[in-house]
C-alpha cells in the first residue's frame, strides 16, 4: 500500500525546519529521510519518533494514497473477510464504496456521506466499538436462547411421548420457559464497564 509524506513536508515548512533538523530532532538515518522521499513504508517506530519531534499526530504527517485505500479494501474482500471502512474526506469515496459496509463522519465530505451506508453523529469512533461489542453481546444471547428453547422444548416432547408429563404440565412448563427467556431477554446485554474492554 503507497502513502504519501506530503504532509511532513508541509510541516517542515511551516515550522521552518529542514530535513536535517528532523534527522536530529527524530533521531533518524538519512537512509529513511530517502525513504520518505520516495514514499517508501517505515516502521511505526518511526513514524511515532516524527510525530513526539514535530508535536503532531500521525495522520499530520502522512495519508494512503485514495487508489491504494480502495485497492485493499477490494483485494481484502476478494480473500473473503468482510471490510468495514470508516471516512470523512472525498478522497475516502472510492474504498467506501467497494467495502461491504462504509462508514461516514457527519461532519465529513458531503460526497463521502452519500456514498456510505451509515453515517455517525457521534464525535467519538469509540462508539462504533460500543456498538460491535453490543453486537456480539446481543448475538450470544440470541444463540443461548436459541439452545434453551431446543434443549427444552425437546425434553418436553420426550417426556411426553414417554408418558412421563401429562399434557397440560408439558403446555405449562413451555409457557413458563417462554416467560423466563423473556424476562431475560429485557435484562442489559452488557455489563458495566464492559464497553471500555479491548475488542478481539
Amino acid at each position: 500500500m503507497s502513502v504519501s509524506y506530503k504532509r511532513l513536508w508541509h510541516l517542515l515548512i511551516d515550522k521552518d525546519m529542514k530535513k536535517k533538523d528532523l534527522m536530529e530532532k527524530a533521531n533518524i538515518s538519512d537512509y529513511t529521510i530517502r525513504k520518505l522521499n520516495r514514499g517508501d513504508n517505515v516502521t511505526t517506530d518511526v513514524l511515532v519518533r516524527i510525530c513526539h519531534a514535530l508535536d503532531c499526530h500521525i495522520e499530520d504527517i502522512m495519508e494512503v494514497l485514495p487508489e491504494d485505500k480502495a485497492s485493499f479494501v477490494e483485494a481484502e474482500r476478494r480473500a473473503g473477510r468482510t471490510v468495514i471502512m470508516i471516512g470523512d474526506g472525498i478522497n475516502d469515496s472510492p474504498a467506501l464504496s467497494a467495502a461491504n459496509v462504509g462508514i461516514a463522519i457527519s461532519d465529513g465530505a458531503a460526497i463521502a456521506r452519500e456514498i456510505a451506508d451509515v453515517t455517525i453523529a457521534a464525535e467519538s469512533l469509540f462508539e462504533l466499538v460500543a456498538l460491535r461489542r453490543i453486537a456480539q453481546h446481543l448475538m450470544r444471547r440470541i444463540h443461548a436462547n436459541y439452545r434453551f428453547v431446543i434443549g427444552f422444548n425437546g425434553s418436553l416432547i420426550g417426556l411426553g411421548v414417554a408418558g412421563i408429563l401429562m399434557p397440560a404440565t408439558s403446555a405449562m412448563l413451555h409457557n413458563l420457559s417462554t416467560v423466563a427467556i423473556s424476562l431475560r431477554s429485557m435484562t442489559n446485554l452488557m455489563p458495566a464497564g464492559d464497553a471500555e474492554k479491548p475488542v478481539k
